[in-house]
């Protein structure tokens, strides 16, 4: 290895040039304080100063000190990394959580592994959870929108605490969920468009086979009966803006255009828009539209898109809290958090014809 020079350090000595990799204990010579200040810094300890906390990193980023993780685990009997399993997704809200988790527990001192996994689930989420728990992870985090993938999540067995984001989806004694609240979401759409006065509300829902299209309908049901509204028409689809577009272009034909509709994802209203507008039918003078997701660009559509904000920072922020809990034995808030309405220009209050009369 060739050598490496330490500066002068903040107790006025210069150091002498290293052959070898930088270690915790060179830090502290650098800096001038102790082995294990260093370590609380590392740590991001609040009971370090400043001034001090400045030292340290200066001295680490001087010397290209890197902490060696798979040390610190045999020290402390703690490991720092967590696995992540997914299905491979490409859908906004899996690629969002995913990426959202990574980085938040990068943050946190963290390394991740990620795994994707394939049908048939109860072979290959059994196979990644044993390659995850042999690499010495600390606990493991499962995007599964999918419900069988959650299916098999369930029936896995694995020596390290199991979390699973799953809307909806229940705990069970050896895998515990966590979720954003997205039937609440479903509600606040929905009673959105209650409030400006529409009673005959559609739902493009998204595939039953994942566990966000379920409780999405349901929220949407939910808000309808408590107003004392029949349920509207609901259609499933695959989320995509072609299955919208193309539902869209059949309800004009059929005459069974509704006076709104909540989508269920962005992506849907996006399809279903263009379905509209391309037939003469304004959004929001004659259909009412509101989706699910707030994706970039949501705002730049024609018109700007009535949607359901997910926050996946914070439901990464939440996930990691709750899994660290598990790693640590404490007990920790698992109330889902809540999702936000936010209110644009494809939602407008109710007027005496409907779009089924244009």
């Amino acid at each position: 290895m060739s050598g490496i020079t330490v500066p002068r350090g903040a107790n006025g000595q210069t150091g002498a040039t290293l052959r070898r990799k930088p270690t915790i204990n060179d830090v502290a010579e650098i800096a001038g304080v102790s082995f294990g200040t260093v370590s609380r810094v590392l740590n991001n300890a609040p009971d370090v100063s400043a001034a001090t906390r400045e030292r340290v990193l200066q001295a680490i980023k001087d010397i290209g000190y890197r902490r060696n993780r798979a040390a610190t685990a045999l020290v402390t009997n703690r490991s720092t990394s967590i696995g992540l399993l997914s299905d491979g997704s490409p859908r906004f809200g899996p690629v969002g959580t995913l990426m959202a988790l990574e980085t938040v527990a990068r943050k946190k001192g963290y390394a991740t592994t990620v795994i994707s996994v394939d049908k048939p689930y109860d072979e290959s989420v059994q196979a990644a959870l044993d390659t995850l728990d042999d690499t010495g992870v600390g606990g493991i985090i499962v995007v599964a929108p999918l419900v069988d993938m959650a299916s098999a999540v369930w029936n896995a067995s694995c020596r390290v605490p199991v979390e699973m984001i799953a809307a909806g989806a229940s705990s069970t004694p050896n895998v515990f969920t966590y979720s954003e609240n997205q039937e609440l979401g479903a509600r606040l759409a929905t009673q959105h468009l209650i409030d400006l006065g529409h009673t005959d509300i559609a739902h493009l829902a998204g595939s039953m086979d994942w566990f966000d299209g379920r409780v999405r309908k349901r929220g949407w049901e939910a808000a309808l009966g408590d107003a004392g509204l029949p349920p509207g028409l609901c259609l499933e689809g695959d989320w995509s803006p072609r299955w919208a577009y193309e539902t869209g272009l059949r309800l004009v034909r059929e005459g069974k255009v509704p006076q709104a509709v909540f989508a269920a994802s962005d992506h849907t209203a996006l399809g279903l828009i263009r379905a509209l507008t391309e037939n003469g039918i304004r959004v929001p003078e004659d259909v009412s539209v509101v989706g699910f997701d707030d994706i970039e660009g949501s705002d730049y559509f024609l018109p700007p898109l009535t949607t359901v904000r997910q926050d996946f920072t914070a439901l990464a922020h939440m996930s990691m809290e709750v899994l660290l809990g598990a790693m640590e034995g404490r007990e920790v808030d698992r109330t889902p958090i809540s999702p936000t309405l936010v209110v644009r220009e494809s939602s407008t209050r109710a007027t005496r014809h409907s779009g089924r009369d244009t």
